[in-house]
């Protein structure tokens, strides 16, 4: 349950590809993504931290078509799906970007976003992200993680390897899980308010913190 942290297969198009084509057949995915929506108010600007093909952004769009979004992400197969999915929406940025380095100047957002992706950094990069989300969220801004944690136990993770479709054996070594309550403690620490794991089902979880208003 803890690969070496150097790996990570997702540079490689073969791995991306695959991943698209099996994700929509995630039990429970789409239960996540409606409370991630929930919880975001009416998002103005909306950045997306490992976006893939752009499906969360297409997503949160959807329910507020005039969204300013940017997107990031590092597999040169996910930045071609996703620039194909947005191609001639302005509304739209894609910009290639590995989130094991810190994040750019991109502005400020009232809403970041993020699907089953910061899972694939070590845990100190976990939380220097989670503080540079701090500090690029709007005041009464949301952080919305919808991520793969860990179990508190082997047998669990195997349990939702199964329940997965997966032999346990085969463990994405890109994976470097957290549980919930230690990425719900930094959150807290780095200042966010209001956080909670407001959605879960086995090992994965809808983890989400506000920055607080001015004055609040």
């Amino acid at each position: 349950m803890t690969p070496g942290a150097a790996v990570n297969r997702w540079p490689d198009a073969q791995h991306a590809l695959a991943y698209l084509n099996s994700r929509d057949q995630i039990p429970h995915r789409t239960e996540g993504c409606a409370v991630l929506l929930e919880v975001l108010g009416q998002p103005t600007r909306a950045l997306d931290l490992g976006t893939g093909d752009g499906v969360l952004v297409a997503l949160v769009r959807s329910a507020w078509p005039d969204v300013e979004a940017v997107a990031v992400d590092f597999s040169p197969a996910m930045l071609d799906a996703a620039r194909a999915r947005f191609a001639g929406d302005d509304a739209v940025r894609v910009i290639e970007h590995d989130l094991d380095q810190p994040l750019p100047d991109l502005g400020m957002f009232d809403a970041v976003v993020s699907s089953f992706a910061i899972h694939h950094l070590v845990d100190a990069r976990k939380r220097a992200l989670y503080e540079e989300v701090f500090r690029r969220l709007v005041p009464g801004g949301t952080f919305a993680n919808l991520e793969h944690v860990s179990s508190p136990t082997d047998a669990l993770h195997d349990d939702f390897m199964r329940a997965m479709g997966k032999d346990p054996a085969d463990e994405d070594p890109s994976n470097k899980l957290a549980s919930v309550e230690v990425q719900l403690t930094w959150l807290r620490e780095l200042g966010f308010a209001d956080v909670d794991c407001l959605w879960k089902w086995r090992e994965l979880a809808l983890l989400v913190g506000r920055k607080p208003p001015l004055g609040g």
